[in-house]
């Protein structure tokens, strides 16, 4: 079992606690209250960022103490776009979990879980092609942790692909922006980028 807290109580952190919570982890969901994000924080050994990416920079940095030593799995995605659907990414040229280990170097930022439909995240069986989460970041440690909360949540160790540092998740960050082309195309049902060997 291990303390987890998500920042986030939208349909992506709800789906994940609630996934989370099933396989045997404490988990604790961090609303917009005032002090809820650092109390949550400050209790977990890990952090879920299931912020709305544009913002979570900011309220992220404000948590640095709180975060210090832990380790951090970004699922987010910084963009701007009419209807809520991504046009644009935020940090061109860079991805907001590089400007989140930037901002907080002294927490382990992992980035996964962000080339899909909230969905798939928790039921990924349930896709009739397997789908690939990737993972993004510099610490060894942290992203084996993630990898085994991956598996919690139904990750076949097939399925999950260590990208290597937290550069590399500019890639997944930009495979955003297939997703309203996507749901205009075939609607508003599951999907993940999925990588065919």
């Amino acid at each position: 079992m291990t303390t987890i807290a998500v920042l986030g109580n939208g349909r992506v952190g709800g789906n994940l606690a609630a996934a989370l919570a099933r396989a045997g982890h404490e988990v604790t969901v961090a609303d917009r209250t005032p002090g809820a994000a650092a109390d949550a924080a400050r209790t977990a050994r890990i952090i879920i960022n299931a912020t709305p990416g544009a913002g979570s920079l900011d309220r992220l940095a404000a948590l640095c103490e709180e975060l210090r030593d832990k380790i951090l799995v970004d699922v987010s995605n910084a963009t701007d776009g009419p209807d809520g659907l991504p046009a644009d990414l935020i940090y061109p040229g860079s991805s907001l979990a590089e400007q989140l280990q930037e901002a907080l170097p002294e927490t382990r930022v992992v980035k996964t879980l962000n080339t899909m439909l909230f969905p798939v995240m928790t039921s990924p069986a349930t896709l009739p092609q397997t789908p690939t989460a990737f993972l993004s970041g510099e610490d060894p440690q942290a992203k084996q942790t993630v990898r085994e909360l991956l598996i919690d949540l139904g990750w076949q160790k097939e399925w999950i692909t260590d990208l290597g540092g937290i550069q590399t998740a500019r890639a997944t960050e930009a495979a955003i922006l297939f997703v309203p082309h996507v749901i205009r195309s075939t609607g508003f049902t599951p999907f993940a980028i999925s990588i065919a060997r």
